[in-house]
């Protein structure tokens, strides 16, 4: 009995993990580029259930663990970016054209591979230079809203050095305690029942080239490209292709209603395909399926969650987001400074990501490539060897000297 329901609390553990840890992000992301508070509630709702059905289907047909997940780094990418001209129907535009791109590349394998080529350290400095700012945003925190801010902190560290996994979720109950204790209320604009707001989307260049584009490349190289790591890393072969155009098309369907992009699961992925979900990996596909269930009832309290939010200081609810990315800067960063010889081009494309100038991110991935190309990797010097190299060395010499 406790074999069959191990599989299942591991799904219940990976939705309540997946939603909690990084709902904060999506509000943020879908508030700052230009949405109210309706509509962020909307997007949140339709991005849940439909990587919730994604994660049902994708697991009842290949039998495989593939959790899908909303765009974490895509959210953080609309707060980096801010509001976009021409308002929020040309940011559902992009989210739209974003979507259409991840059926293509699920239709085209040379768009894959395409994608694929970019630079690794300039993939990772762009995210890292994406996320940074919002992770900058718990020690303004401190300074700005301490009251607050400090008992959310503090649980964090707390939970981060006992139940890492429980760090975040720990940190959001922590919020919402003390928005509970401090607030009056009358800060949420948003309705506790769910709702879904449908926005007609508007296409404009700026922000195909500003926000469409990046958001596809960074949901395929931090959210999609690992993802698929760690189910290779377990033994899984994931249908790729399957895949992307399953979570191609919720995208594009979630666009109107709010969504950004529905994505391969890389951050709550071991979850579900590691061997805590049941040592048989035959049967973990049922923890993706229940933990798709788990996250589509989840959805149900997105306008509970947006009013929770609305009645927070906003640089609270971002305290929490940035807390959340921690660990994905941490990983960008060292994806991005890894390599000494591309290590100039990785830090030009973080600063100019970084900067909130337009079009940061596009023009962070433009010139940090183009630095590549302008600046070929030196042909590789001699290895320096190591202290206990050198001393093995000395020795031989020295043994060899004596013989003679």
């Amino acid at each position: 009995m406790a074999g069959r329901l191990q599989p299942v609390l591991a799904g219940v553990v990976t939705a309540l993990v997946g939603f909690a840890s990084s709902f904060t992000v999506v509000l943020a992301g879908l508030r700052a580029a230009g949405a109210s508070a309706t509509q962020a509630a909307s997007g949140l709702l339709v991005l849940s259930v439909g990587a919730g059905l994604c994660a049902v289907w994708l697991g009842l047909r290949h039998r495989l663990p593939l959790s899908i997940a909303w765009s974490t780094p895509g959210a953080a990418l609309l707060v980096a970016t801010g509001p976009v001209a021409g308002g929020w129907p040309v940011a559902v535009g992009a989210f739209l054209v974003s979507g259409l791109l991840i059926v293509a590349t699920g239709l085209l394998p040379t768009l894959g591979r395409a994608v694929a080529a970019i630079p690794k350290p300039v993939a990772g400095a762009m995210l890292a230079g994406v996320l940074l700012p919002l992770c900058t945003a718990p020690v303004r925190a401190l300074v700005e809203v301490p009251r607050l801010a400090v008992p959310v902190l503090l649980c964090w560290l707390l939970l981060h050095r006992f139940a890492r996994r429980w760090a975040v979720p720990g940190a959001l109950v922590a919020a919402a305690v003390a928005i509970a204790l401090t607030s009056s209320g009358g800060g949420g604009n948003g309705g506790m029942r769910p709702v879904i707001e449908l926005t007609a989307p508007q296409l404009s260049l700026p922000a195909l080239v500003g926000l469409a584009l990046p958001l596809f490349l960074v949901t395929m190289a931090a959210q999609n490209v690992p993802g698929t790591a760690v189910l290779v890393g377990y033994g899984y072969r994931p249908p790729l292709g399957s895949v992307l155009r399953t979570t191609g098309l919720a995208s594009v369907a979630a666009a109107p209603a709010g969504g950004h992009a529905v994505n391969l699961a890389a951050i709550t992925a071991a979850l579900a395909a590691g061997p805590d979900a049941h040592p048989d990996p035959d049967r973990r596909w049922i923890a993706s399926v229940t933990a798709g269930v788990g996250l589509a009832l989840l959805g149900l309290g997105a306008g509970a969650a947006t009013t929770l939010a609305g009645w927070a200081p906003p640089l609270l609810v971002e305290a929490v987001a940035g807390l959340a990315l921690i660990g994905a800067l941490a990983t960008a960063l060292t994806s991005a400074l890894a390599d000494p010889s591309t290590r100039e081009a990785a830090v030009v494309t973080l600063v100019i990501t970084a900067s909130g100038v337009p079009l940061a991110a596009f023009w962070g991935l433009a010139v940090g490539c183009l630095m590549l190309l302008l600046f070929p990797t030196p042909p590789p010097g001699p290895t320096p060897l190591s202290d206990s190299a050198v001393d093995h060395e000395v020795r031989r010499v020295a043994s060899a000297f004596r013989t003679r």
